[in-house]
């Protein structure tokens, strides 16, 4: 294959096919305009790696296939399905499910990505494999987020990905952002008159050909179009005119100039070809004959050079299906897919048959709607929301019955919400909006608002939202009023709203069912703590954390719980309790059923809340690891990081530019300085400054923390305002501060908060009282797992033993402190205790290094998990890798650490 130019770019795409035949998976994504040359780019990459041994396969997005689930995936995999038998169990259900040929719940969508990226790796470990996509901007969403999801961790496969998408305005190729990227511009003046020569054989007059390159902008498409659809005479004076159209608009009406001179049957024949996709040549003839147009009429359109019979159906380029399909009349474009319906048949693609009666229908169609409707809930079985959300929309539309095609609006508004559209689901929600609509329908409309405007803008008016829902859903659904009543509350936590009002109106929720959920009990405990105080809710929030903890049900055939869905909030209440056991206890079972629920989105925040739960428990290590796949998880899903865990971490650890960097990003934009990341990242600031003895801003970030209704974070962030309100002389906020956490350390009851409750008091006290309280605060958070705050107990006691003239005694609580914060990493706290201990005359002693610190942040948390005694299977199935590729970071790990075995990782204790 000849190509004019691109030398960098063929550089570009043999280093890639270089690498993956190395074992060095590549992926590149050639991106530009319409005819720049992409998808030759991509044929020359196909005809260089097929003699150097790779096996190529191919996909092509199709703008008229975006509405089918999984089509363009299909495409793809379909050549290697031999290989998955060798897939894990669940990765092979989840592709089967996706795909068609299995029943089952539909399967989250990067359970789907897993499996392709085993697939992809089973076929490579054969012979390198090439994959080519092209159009990548027209892929379906489900095929495009698994494609990028595969193409994102190739790291150690014989495997290439090159993706071929076209510059957008409209974010249709945003999947593919962030992957390595090659912007094709126009060739070069030499090249393109080189390339013109070489295709065009008529003769041009030089004036002629140097307008034609002008015009171009060295597009390879419009270099070879614009010449045979126009007269020299235009080509010489009529394309200077001031406005020109973009080159994808003029190639387009070149096309359009060319099937225009055709007779009226080849017109019709281009038509159908082009409102069906598959290019299936039967297919065609058959819808054409329905039309009385023979086989006969497609020579012409052959002869033109716009498409051409094969095997099957191939346009030129796809700018003329895309002309050929939007210049046609409505009329004409129904036509076309009646015939295509009539042609097809039902029982083999009874998808695609259902999407061509639908285009085909003139008006409301009850017949048409319903068979749409079931396409619909077909997609949503295979995971294909935005599928789903598309025949949905379409059967809505058609729906003769009011009632009816109210119902069937809101389910294509869910459908579109869960696809990411939230946008398009307020469009929907107003279609079924018009009714018309039973209260309880009505009541529910008004509570899937709120939930997308939430989703949408965490403005202060979503609490009143869900409110507005309970209210309506009282008196019908009572179950369900409260569960409104309880993401009202929530809502007004996060964004920082108005809590106390929310949990004023939620005191008329209707009373809990017999026996009550756990979401019930939360929810009442909740509202009593802010209508009545702290004290008046804890037994009844204890005895919610108690029952999510209790609560048994055969998860295998439900999946998730309702009270499932609210363990992470269950998890948080447990920390503003102090309860340190419930909060370790639900922290784990959170993550351990979103984990085989196979959810990523819900366990990326299950993950972060366990990770703030080992972080407070000293174990910084092994909070890090599991923030590192919280991280893993929202790359691979495309989903915003979640930095309560990192903002936890980096103040704990004494990283001063981490930690404020973090604090900046989360008060961004938040004037009112409200919200629970807000609340966070004040109290991480408070940490840290307190860490490194800087109490008046310590001060200033404590106090901010505390304003807050944030119950978890102002729990922990009243300990660092004592502190750091002693430490700067100001006695009283101190002791205002201290009486609020005695006051909670009563009601708790718990040695975590009695322990940091004594802390406070020994702070404030007169000398001669402050000892007492010292040691009965190690004595109770030695109780506790809150290691922590017992190290930096030792630590506060150890200065004012030193301060008190005590070195001797000083010394043996600094070199506590000293060395407990040490191991955990907590390096401004150690060097806070390092510096009171030389001040007593002892120099700290210096601590090795552990091994781990050679190894990135990835190789490390691989290595922990091998260390478990994983194998390279359940750990590639944890990260959302492929076993290859564990097995190149346990190579790289190995050399680093100078071990040859996975039994001397164990024995490192990393």
């Amino acid at each position: 294959m000849r190509l004019f130019g691109r030398q960098e770019e063929r550089a570009r795409v043999e280093g890639v096919l270089a690498e993956a035949q190395a074992g060095r998976g590549g992926v590149l994504v050639a991106r530009g305009e319409a005819g720049i040359g992409k998808s030759t780019l991509l044929d020359y990459a196909g005809a260089v790696a097929e003699p150097s041994g790779f096996r190529v396969v191919r996909a092509i997005g199709m703008e008229s296939e975006r509405q089918f689930a999984y089509a363009a995936l299909h495409q793809l995999c379909a050549p290697l399905l031999e290989h998955v038998a060798a897939l894990a169990e669940p990765q092979h259900d989840a592709l089967a499910i996706a795909f068609g040929t299995k029943a089952g719940s539909p399967p989250d969508r990067f359970l789907v990505g897993l499996a392709v990226l085993n697939l992809l790796a089973e076929s490579a470990d054969e012979r390198p494999l090439l994959c080519l996509i092209d159009d990548a901007q027209w892929l379906d969403q489900a095929s495009a987020e698994v494609i990028a999801f595969a193409a994102r961790r190739v790291y150690a496969e014989r495997l290439a990905l090159l993706i071929a998408a076209r510059d957008s305005d409209h974010g249709e190729s945003a999947p593919f952002d962030g992957l390595p990227a090659l912007t094709l511009g126009g060739l070069g003046e030499s090249d393109a008159r080189a390339l013109l020569a070489a295709e065009i054989r008529i003769p041009i007059d030089d004036a002629v050909r140097d307008r034609v390159v002008a015009e171009a902008h060295g597009n390879p498409l419009a270099l070879l179009e614009l010449p045979r659809n126009s007269r020299p005479e235009i080509l010489a004076s009529g394309f200077g005119a001031r406005e020109r159209p973009s080159v994808a608009r003029r190639m387009e009406e070149a096309f359009l100039q060319r099937s225009a001179a055709l007779p009226g049957e080849t017109q019709g024949l281009l038509l159908v070809a082009a409102a069906e996709p598959t290019g299936e040549v039967a297919l065609l003839f058959r819808a054409a004959s329905h039309l009385g147009i023979p086989r006969s009429a497609a020579a012409p359109a052959e002869n033109a050079g716009l498409f051409r019979i094969d095997s099957a159906v191939r346009f030129r380029h796809p700018l003329v299906r895309s002309a050929v399909y939007a210049a046609a009349t409505p009329s004409e474009r129904r036509r076309a897919h009646e015939a295509l319906a009539a042609a097809g048949d039902a029982r083999i693609d009874p998808d695609r048959h259902a999407w061509h009666r639908g285009q085909a229908a003139l008006g409301p169609d009850q017949d048409v709607a319903d068979e749409l409707e079931r396409a619909g809930h077909r997609s949503l079985a295979r995971g294909g929301m935005a599928a789903a959300a598309a025949f949905l929309q379409r059967a809505a539309e058609l729906t003769p019955e009011p009632a009816l095609r109210t119902q069937r609006a809101t389910l294509a508004a869910q459908a579109k919400y869960e696809a990411g559209a939230a946008d398009e689901a307020l469009t929907l929600l107003a279609l079924a909006a018009q009714g018309p609509l039973s209260p309880f329908e009505a009541a529910r409309l008004i509570l899937f608002r709120a939930h997308t405007t939430f989703y949408l803008a965490q403005g202060n008016d979503v609490p009143l939202e869900f409110l507005d829902a309970a209210r309506a859903l009282t008196p019908l659904e009572p179950r369900m009023a409260r569960e409104s009543f309880l993401f009202a509350l929530n809502a007004a936590i996060i964004i920082g709203g108005d809590v106390r009002g929310a949990a004023e109106a939620a005191r008329a929720a209707p009373r809990a069912p017999e026996p009550p959920r756990p979401l019930d009990l939360l929810l009442d405990g909740l509202v009593s703590i802010y209508t009545e105080g702290y004290t008046a809710g804890v037994s009844r929030l204890r005895a919610a954390l108690t029952s999510f903890c209790d609560e048994e049900l055969d998860r295998d055939a439900v999946g998730q719980t309702d009270s499932d869905r609210w363990l992470w909030l269950a998890n948080r209440t447990a920390l503003a309790l102090f309860d340190d056991d419930l909060m370790h206890d639900l922290a784990v079972r959170n993550v351990a059923i979103t984990r085989k629920a196979g959810a990523l989105a819900t366990l990326r925040a299950a993950l972060v809340s366990h990770s703030v739960a080992l972080a407070l428990s000293g174990d910084f290590t092994g909070a890090e690891a599991i923030v590192a796949e919280a991280a893993a998880i929202a790359r691979a899903t495309g989903a915003a990081s979640l930095r309560y865990g990192d903002l936890i971490l980096a103040s704990w650890r004494g990283r001063t530019a981490e930690t404020t960097a973090l604090h900046r990003e989360s008060v961004r934009g938040r004037e009112e300085g409200r919200g629970a990341e807000v609340t966070l990242a004040h109290y991480a600031l408070a940490v840290l400054h307190n860490a490194t003895g800087e109490f008046l801003p310590a001060l200033t970030a404590a106090q901010r923390a505390v304003e807050s209704d944030e119950l978890a974070v102002v729990s922990l962030a009243l300990p660092e305002l004592v502190e750091a309100a002693a430490r700067s002389g100001r006695l009283d906020q101190a002791r205002a501060a201290a009486d609020e956490l005695g006051v909670r350390a009563q009601a708790s009851g718990t040695h975590w908060a009695r322990g940091l409750a004594a802390g406070a008091q020994a702070l404030i006290a007169q000398d001669s009282d402050a000892e007492g309280h010292y040691r009965e605060a190690i004595e109770q958070l030695t109780g506790s797992r809150a290691a922590g705050h017992l190290a930096r107990t030792h630590l506060v006691y150890g200065e004012w033993l030193r301060r008190e003239g005590r070195r001797r005694d000083a010394r043996e609580q600094l070199r506590t402190a000293h060395d407990m914060l040490t191991d955990m990493s907590a390096a401004g706290f150690a060097e806070r205790a390092a510096k009171e201990l030389r001040a007593t005359g002892e120099h700290p002693r210096a601590r090795a290094s552990a091994p781990g610190v050679v190894l990135t942040e990835q190789e490390l948390h691989i290595a922990r998990l091998v260390a478990t005694g994983a194998t390279s299977r359940e750990v590639a199935a944890t990260l959302f890798l492929s076993p290859r590729t564990i097995e190149a970071h346990l190579r790289s790990i190995f050399r680093k650490l100078g071990i040859t075995s996975r039994r001397h990782l164990k024995e490192l204790q990393l």
